[in-house]
């Protein structure tokens, strides 16, 4: 794909300044300049609180996604939680896609009781997604639902998935870049973010900026704890 379906994402106002948004440094630099997106595959990563989730959803939800999750004729809520920021976001398209879908851990219980209710189950695999293993199931809607040329947006996919499945999950992702599909990426995981020619992004208490891989501090942690498993179990416990 020569252009992302969202090439950026800048701020046309700001939100209040009692909202707690205000507060998160990566509005903070979305105020001064509008975040660019040069890759097909993008993560973002950080410690929970630094606003990686929020960006994400806001996007999806600016995008025309359900805020539990779905593809854009997703109408079901079971519990309005998500943050008002995308009514402050500008999304810039390069060119629209033919498919799209969020898919979030969190709320995939949900979104999968709506697909039961409504949809054929022969675009889910053939079986309902819930008399599926959990990680089998947020699997099986990748495969059998995303169907390129498509904008998707995974919040945080490890939580649903062993290490077996991400390398699955991997391999599927690959699939649907060659078919000109874009994906922005919320994550934990040094195993998804080990994804070739991927841009990550670090959130953080001083905003947004570009990391290459190696100097996450998922993958050097990760790496410093399976080189010595024992050390730092004894650095970590008798400390």
């Amino acid at each position: 794909m020569n252009r992302n379906y969202i090439s950026a994402v800048r701020l046309h106002e700001l939100p209040p300044e009692d909202s707690y948004l205000s507060a998160l440094p990566v509005i903070r630099q979305l105020e001064r300049e509008e975040l660019v997106f040069s890759k097909p595959v993008t993560f973002f990563v950080g410690e929970n609180g630094t606003g990686k989730s929020t960006l994400l959803e806001a996007i999806a939800v600016a995008s025309g996604f359900n805020a539990e999750g779905g593809s854009r004729d997703f109408l079901f809520s079971t519990h309005d939680s998500h943050s008002d920021l995308h009514e402050y976001l500008t999304l810039s398209r390069a060119a629209y896609p033919d498919d799209g879908f969020f898919l979030r851990a969190e709320s995939f219980y949900n979104a999968a009781s709506y697909l039961d209710q409504t949809s054929k189950l022969d675009r889910y695999g053939g079986v309902s997604l819930h008399e599926q293993f959990h990680g089998e199931a947020f699997l099986s809607l990748i495969v059998n639902r995303f169907e390129g040329r498509g904008l998707y947006l995974l919040d945080e996919p490890e939580a649903a998935l062993s290490p077996q499945r991400l390398l699955s999950l991997l391999c599927a992702i690959d699939d649907l870049v060659k078919r000109d599909s874009q994906f922005l990426i919320a994550t934990h995981s040094p195993i998804l973010m080990a994804y070739p020619d991927a841009e990550i992004l670090q959130l953080s208490d001083d905003g947004i900026r570009p990391v290459a891989y190696r100097e996450t501090e998922h993958y050097k942690l990760t790496k410093q704890f399976l080189d010595a498993p024992e050390r730092m179990m004894k650095l970590l416990l008798e400390s």
